[in-house]
């Protein structure tokens, strides 16, 4: 079947919403939204408030922008407050990575292919090192000044080996690749003393890893976070068995736990449970529908998010 559908002017965008039954109490303000954020993408959070099973999926009486707005509202503050955690998160990893590599083997150890179980991914990660410090294929030099300051101090001064330390490369990559390259360490014991480090097994500490990294790039890339289903999920540890129910795998909440549980170790006193709880308490469409991001009904009562004398969750107006 061929795409045929046309596209709309903005005004219209706006008659077609309204003519489903989305109640607008300013039509500047619903244009407004509509070319700034797009018809397309604002219409992932008008799919809650719609009847999805009748012809022309018809919004629920009463339903306004305003609380679609909302919806969308929660979710981008919602993509900041997690990439606040995982910013702390992803630094006390690669610290203590670095921390550990370095002083076992030496400054260097990211170069010595003999530490690694896939030559394969191992030369992957030599070249994106080398293609972030701008050294063409053969040479062992930058063609180009570094916006970096320590690495062209690095060059200036030494240039041997090639690459800098351990400790300036972990500056420039993202945890996508130091997550590669921790699962791709040769030694278990090596991956276990790393993962000691948060309390963990190293195959459930490398399976987090895998999962924060898909997360951190829906947010990095402006994707739907709330009541997405996760196609990238943790394996669960038995600590977590009372706290994650199994039908949240795949959902927001598991990985709320995992990052709150990994905050505190390189943050012993953080607040981000409080700030996530009072993000939800500030967005009460977003509140009525915490069991869609996978939050059991009393998650707020649990020990584990630690939430003193909660008020009562606050009614979504429709």
């Amino acid at each position: 079947m061929k795409f045929n559908k046309p596209p709309l002017s903005i005004p219209d965008q706006l008659k077609k919403l309204k003519a489903r039954g989305l109640i607008v109490a300013d039509d500047l303000v619903g244009e407004s939204y509509l070319r700034t954020i797009g018809y397309y993408r604002l219409s992932a959070y008008a799919l809650p408030f719609q009847q999805r099973t009748l012809p022309d999926k018809p919004f629920v009486a009463g339903t306004t922008l305003a609380s679609v707005f909302d919806l969308y509202t929660f979710d981008r503050e919602l993509r900041t407050l997690l990439l606040d955690a995982l910013e702390r998160i992803e630094i006390g990893f690669r610290s203590a990575l670095n921390n550990y590599m370095c002083t076992t083997y030496d400054p260097h150890w990211y170069m010595d292919e003999g530490l690694f179980s896939s030559k394969e991914r191992f030369d992957r990660f030599i070249q994106w090192v080398r293609d972030e410090l701008g050294i063409p294929d053969g040479g062992t030099k930058p063609n180009r000044d570094h916006s970096e300051v320590f690495v062209n101090h690095y060059y200036n001064k030494y240039g041997d080996p090639y690459l800098p330390p351990a400790w300036m490369v972990g500056e420039m990559l993202p945890l996508g690749m130091w997550s590669k390259l921790y699962a791709n360490l040769r030694n278990g014991a090596d991956r276990q003393a790393v993962a000691t480090a948060f309390g963990f097994n190293e195959s459930v500490f490398g399976g987090m890893l895998h999962m924060l990294t898909y997360v951190r790039n829906l947010c990095a890339h402006h994707q739907r976070l709330w009541n997405r289903r996760f196609v990238i999920k943790a394996k669960i540890p038995n600590k977590y068995g009372a706290i994650i129910p199994a039908a949240s795998s795949d959902r927001f909440y598991a990985a709320a736990v995992i990052t709150l549980d990994l905050l505190r170790t390189v943050e012993a006193h953080t607040k981000w449970n409080h700030r996530l709880d009072e993000l939800i308490r500030r967005h009460p469409c977003a509140g009525a529908r915490t069991s869609e991001m996978g939050f059991p009904v009393f998650w707020r009562k649990d020990t584990f998010w630690d939430l003193r004398s909660p008020a009562d969750d606050p009614l979504c107006h429709i």
